[in-house]
């Protein structure tokens, strides 16, 4: 599979934009019963953004490298993007080769964040770098989310095992909403990074073996990686509520550490204690070795 066509994807990302909008949305009448397009037409957003029609149609078909950053934020503002979203049409119209060319490096799992995951007793956590790969964890999220270091190392992606591993899906109470939100953490990566291969080869795999995936991926919905709860249907203890944080590294921004804690005094927190308890009575693989630090 080629590498990510960026002007294309900059021109499905305003159109998927400017087809959620309608003119009442932005204060436009509505001439006429039936439109035949979805949402604004050209016209109407150029018009919102200050720019002219064969400009903005311009920009749609790809070519934004020559865009000023005050005629992408007026047509932020009139597509109303949120930040991230803004942020993402910032990249996909002027993409970083500088970044590019560091992303084909090895991500590596400083020695000292080893010591940190292992040490964060009663918390799951894992290491999130590129592309959502896995590449460090805990006993306590191995036993939470399933064995990262039974799997191959190409295997341990956030994305891939959403879509692939039935066990994954089935532990996700609210699995719709995991899926749409790992996506759209891929597609915020994609627009940061398109040249990675591996992201190509991973997007390509997905979208030829799950349809579901090639729907949301589609719908070019983006959102960096933030906080919230996770609802899961553990296979031994049950119902787990775990609200998450995930904590961008200074040192390299595209590690993320995300941790897991139950409510206090919760039913979840009891459950988890329990679990705990049952991994500190078997022994624990060695996942985070040089084997799975893949760029």
């Amino acid at each position: 599979m080629d590498q990510v066509d960026h002007g294309a994807c900059l021109g499905e990302f305003l159109r998927s934009r400017r087809a959620r909008l309608r003119p009442q949305d932005v204060g436009l009448p509505e001439y006429g019963r039936h439109r035949r397009v979805p949402g604004l037409r050209r016209e109407e957003l150029a018009q919102l953004a200050g720019v002219s029609v064969a400009y903005y149609t311009r920009l749609e078909q790809g070519a934004g490298h020559n865009a000023s950053t005050e005629v992408l934020e007026a047509i932020a503002r009139a597509l109303r993007l949120d930040a991230t979203e803004q942020a993402h049409l910032m990249h996909l119209a002027r993409p970083n080769t500088r970044r590019r060319r560091q992303n084909t490096r090895p991500q590596q799992v400083r020695p000292e964040l080893r010591t940190l995951l292992d040490a964060m007793d009663g918390v799951p956590a894992y290491l999130v770098g590129r592309r959502q790969d896995v590449i460090g964890w805990n006993r306590l999220a191995a036993a939470v989310f399933g064995d990262f270091g039974a799997l191959p190392a190409q295997e341990r992606n956030l994305v891939r095992l959403v879509f692939l591993d039935p066990a994954t899906a089935e532990l996700y109470a609210e699995w719709e909403c995991r899926a749409c939100e790992v996506v759209s953490n891929l597609r915020m990566y994609a627009g940061r990074h398109p040249d990675d291969a591996q992201l190509t080869a991973l997007v390509g795999e997905l979208s030829v073996k799950n349809e579901e995936f090639r729907r949301l991926w589609a719908a070019h919905t983006v959102a960096d990686k933030t906080h919230g709860v996770k609802k899961l249907r553990h296979p031994l203890v049950g119902a787990l509520d775990l609200h998450f944080e995930t904590l961008t590294l200074p040192g390299d921004p595209e590690q993320c550490l995300v941790t897991f804690h139950p409510a206090p005094d919760s039913p979840s927190a009891d459950a988890l204690r329990l679990l705990s308890s049952w991994t500190q009575q078997e022994p624990v693989p060695a996942p985070q070795t040089s084997s799975h630090n893949q760029g």
